[in-house]
């Protein structure tokens, strides 16, 4: 009964005080009872079992007491712990280099430190916990240090920034006012909370775009070193008509002073003030040729002949570029207008003055067959001399290793090499027309396997298609023909990329059809055709249709070495077109007997077997130009060389015999200036020594050089040297 008086909710003081006011009741009750039946001393019994259970109770409450303030003192010391934990996360954090700020899983900020947002002072204040993400990332976007992109809206920014909100990992650069750049990394954590560190890489940007700015430089010398080789003048004027480049030759041929071009001067000026110094040949005049340059829509390729004092005649074509700018070029045909003004006099009397005018007509002849051969000669000169740098330029590149070059700077890295790539396809294509011209171009007529160059043909053009959203089938042949392998690859070559760089959708299909004693290799394309007015002329030196081809990727040399290469090997060569369909060239190689071919190594094979090959050995380079001595030294180091190194044969003797080792292989120049030449130096070294390996590495395409290396038994490699064809040759040691 008398714990039904006690509220179990009541604190253990309040239950313990109502049990001694029972106590005390009861007691009172007994005392004042007098029932003579034994009822009070009932009653005092139980008052005594009561006292007993109170005391208890009492005692359990002490102890329920004695714990209750043991997890209270407890709860304390974590609380105090947690604290403590707090502050040492928020000191860890503020030491952190870098801004740094956390969400929770409700996109809501606990915690940053005191360098996120340092950038954007006015957005500084709002940083505390309890922002929302979405609020802060409408704060940044009405920055007013934000710089935000141009066209773009801080509306339109903000939506832009939440949705990169939404990846897992994101890491991305935001562009400050003042040129200053801000890296913004953010993550995820394991919770669904979010991570944000921000790290000013502005000095990295800048350092990167000095480094980008001087590859360009580097590319920028390269391409006028070219246009200053030229023997035609050229200019070149933006889509505004402005002057954005010229070379030397354009100045020499028009005597005018260099420092009268300047960049950014504009056509008209240049018309206006050279006006009084120039007339236009018969179909064109000053107003004619300002309509053309203005001319809003596309301008067709403009041909006419422009004189200066009435000594000097300029052959001008004057062409569009992609980018509405145009490209104008001055040829020098005094000499060949000379000879015609020649010809039609000697014509108005040629009865009575027969003997006189025919003599002054082989004077003329010769006279034209020496500017050829000038000609020639200036190209096997020019090329000599452009072939130096650009081999340097590409083994400096090959030096490069990919783990050194950021993934920014791999990129103009690439872009340089393509470049480099496209500017020796140009010569060498000149060099094949002037070969094929003068004859003195040399075939070996061998079995030649379709199978093999077809497969390197497909490897070789698939990825160029495949950029050009084009679709390259070469299909498989077994046969084997009887033809120059080198002048056969070149052929198809020039076919294939014709087709694909004139195509601008559909397909490319290379194959081979068996007829009689007979292999017809066929080009088709799905491109626009070549009308029969113009299927003569495309096989004409620099004669390009117009088509959606940059001047970048062609001078229109291809068709004119096919169709000299054909006519030099008695391959037969056709051609079937029709507007709108495509086209389809042919040429018909006579079959061979089967031969077995010598397998070809995997690539990554042949460069570990050559790095293997030469580690650890020593190689000599004789080269008289500086820059392309460097870079091979560069290159045969990367790959474990030690190099010993002179610009003439004389020293390279007398260094050898100074130092008294031998080196283990030797590349030499052939042209090495005024003293010996490559295979005279390398006779000597083998009077000397013995067969000491060597390698000639020349500009020179003679078939006497050739020859002379193949009579000796000393390797040749052609420049431009590749990387590819050195790893090649170190392998064979």
């Amino acid at each position: 009964m008398s714990l039904a008086l006690i509220d179990p909710s009541d604190p253990p003081e309040r239950q313990r005080d109502k049990l001694l006011e029972i106590v005390r009741a009861l007691m009172a009750r007994v005392e004042r009872t007098t029932d003579d039946g034994g009822a009070a001393y009932a009653q005092f019994q139980r008052a005594a079992m009561l006292e007993d259970q109170v005391r208890e109770r009492t005692a359990d409450l002490q102890r329920t007491l004695e714990l209750l303030n043991l997890s209270n003192e407890r709860l304390a010391e974590a609380t105090r712990a947690a604290e403590e934990a707090r502050q040492n996360l928020a000191n860890a954090i503020e030491t952190v280099q870098e801004g740094f700020a956390l969400f929770d899983a409700d996109d809501v900020l606990v915690l940053c430190n005191s360098r996120f947002g340092m950038h954007m002072l006015d957005i500084q204040e709002h940083l505390k916990p309890g922002l929302s993400f979405g609020g802060y990332i409408d704060r940044v976007s009405r920055s007013r240090y934000l710089a935000l992109p141009e066209a773009e809206t801080p509306e339109d920014w903000a939506v832009r920034r939440k949705r990169r909100h939404y990846d897992r990992h994101s890491i991305f650069n935001v562009r400050l006012i003042w040129d200053r750049w801000l890296q913004v990394s953010e993550h995820r954590t394991a919770d669904g909370g979010t991570v944000i560190l921000q790290t000013d890489v502005t000095d990295l940007i800048r350092i990167e775009r000095l480094e980008r700015g001087k590859m360009l430089d580097d590319q920028a010398r390269v391409i006028r070193a070219t246009l200053d080789h030229i023997n035609q003048g050229v200019c070149i004027f933006d889509a505004e008509g402005r002057l954005v480049g010229w070379n030397q030759r354009l100045g020499s041929l028009l005597a005018i002073p260099m420092n009268r071009f300047r960049l950014g001067v504009s056509f008209g000026y240049l018309l206006e003030r050279f006006a009084h110094e120039i007339s236009f040949g018969e179909g064109m005049d000053a107003a004619h040729l300002e309509a053309w340059v203005q001319a809003r829509h596309e301008r067709a390729p403009l041909s006419f002949e422009l004189r200066r004092h009435d000594e000097l005649i300029l052959d001008v074509f004057a062409q569009e570029m992609s980018d509405r700018g145009f490209v104008m070029s001055f040829t020098d045909v005094t000499a060949e207008r000379a000879a015609i003004e020649a010809l039609s006099r000697a014509n108005e009397t040629l009865e009575a003055r027969v003997m006189e005018r025919t003599l002054e007509l082989e004077d003329a002849l010769g006279h034209a067959e020496r500017a050829n051969a000038s000609r020639s000669r200036f190209v096997a000169a020019a090329s000599h001399d452009l072939l130096q740098p650009l081999s340097a330029a590409k083994l400096f590149i090959a030096t490069i290793g990919d783990e050194a070059v950021a993934p920014e700077s791999r990129e103009a890295l690439t872009k340089a090499q393509k470049a480099l790539d496209s500017v020796e396809g140009i010569l060498g294509a000149l060099l094949d027309i002037s070969k094929l011209e003068s004859g003195r171009a040399a075939v070996s007529i061998q079995p030649v396997r379709l199978d093999r160059l077809m497969a390197q043909l497909s490897d070789e053009f698939a990825p160029i298609a495949a950029a050009r959203g084009l679709r390259l089938t070469v299909l498989p042949s077994s046969a084997v023909v009887a033809s120059d392998p080198t002048y056969l690859r070149r052929i198809l070559q020039n076919l294939i990329g014709n087709a694909i760089r004139y195509t601008a959708k559909g397909r490319v299909l290379v194959g081979a059809r068996m007829t009689a004693g007979m292999v017809r290799l066929e080009v088709w394309d799905t491109g626009p055709g070549i009308a029969e007015a113009d299927q003569e002329a495309i096989f004409k030196e620099f004669h390009r249709l117009d088509a959606p081809a940059s001047p970048a990727e062609g001078m229109g040399l291809g068709l004119a070495i096919v169709e000299r290469a054909c006519g030099l090997l008695g391959h037969p060569l056709g051609l079937r077109s029709e507007i709108g369909r495509g086209t389809c060239f042919m040429l018909q190689v006579p079959r061979a007997e089967s031969a077995p071919a010598p397998s070809v190594p995997d690539a990554s094979a042949v460069r570990a077997q050559a790095k293997v090959a030469v580690q650890d050995k020593i190689a000599f380079l004789v080269e008289n130009d500086d820059d392309l001595r460097q870079a091979m030294g560069l290159l045969l180091e990367k790959w474990g060389v030690s190099v010993l190194d002179a610009p003439s044969g004389e020293e390279a003797l007398a260094l050898i015999e100074e130092i008294g080792i031998l080196p283990d292989f030797f590349l030499v120049d052939q042209q090495l200036g005024a003293g010996m030449t490559g295979v005279e130096f390398i006779r000597t070294m083998r009077d000397r020594h013995g067969p000491v390996p060597a390698c000639i590495v020349t500009a020179a395409r003679r078939p006497e050089v050739a020859a002379l290396c193949a009579e000796t038994g000393i390797r040749l490699i052609q420049k431009p040297i590749d990387a590819r064809v050195l790893e090649e040759f170190l392998r064979a040691l």
